[in-house]
């Protein structure tokens, strides 16, 4: 069986994700972010816990900012990664990487840029790592308040007229 958040579903993934945008593609534009101007991001299902749930079902949302084809690396498959890390060890990527390495596995990636923020796991890949970090906790954050104001009943018909 498949748990599935109820209020941090993939619409409210997309939502977050466009919520934190215009801070990250303005960023981006910034030397000493991202050479290439790129990032990918990845968002888990709160819902979804290690032990219970296979990772690929946890996957809930993906998305790319800048142009794919100037990609050097597959940026997807190390947001990817950063997020099994932070969903697998219930952390931030860079604390299991530098503070607790001897927690790492030989298959765990040791890029870090992925937040678990009471449990809401982001990754991004694509940028410096404190930079991947700050993306994937912006969009933490909006996911989180977003759930919060869903689960008290506050509507949010914003979130779709924005989307379209």
């Amino acid at each position: 069986m498949k748990h599935r958040s109820r209020y941090a579903d993939a619409e409210a993934a997309r939502a977050a994700v466009l919520l934190a945008l215009p801070s990250i593609e303005q960023t981006l534009q910034r030397s000493g972010v991202s050479a290439l101007k790129v990032l990918h991001l990845v968002v888990l299902d709160p819902a979804a816990c290690p032990g219970s749930s296979e990772f690929k079902d946890a996957l809930l949302y993906e998305h790319s900012v800048g142009d794919r084809e100037q990609w050097d690396a597959d940026y997807a498959a190390f947001a990817r990664d950063k997020a099994l890390l932070s969903w697998r060890h219930q952390m931030d990527s860079r604390k299991v990487v530098q503070l607790q390495p001897h927690r790492l596995s030989h298959e765990d990636t040791v890029l870090w840029g992925g937040v678990w923020l009471d449990g809401i796991v982001v990754a991004a890949s694509g940028a410096l790592p404190a930079w991947d970090e700050t993306f994937s906790l912006l969009v933490a954050a909006h996911l989180r308040a977003i759930a919060l104001e869903r689960s008290i009943g506050t509507p949010i018909a914003w979130l779709r007229v924005e989307q379209e």
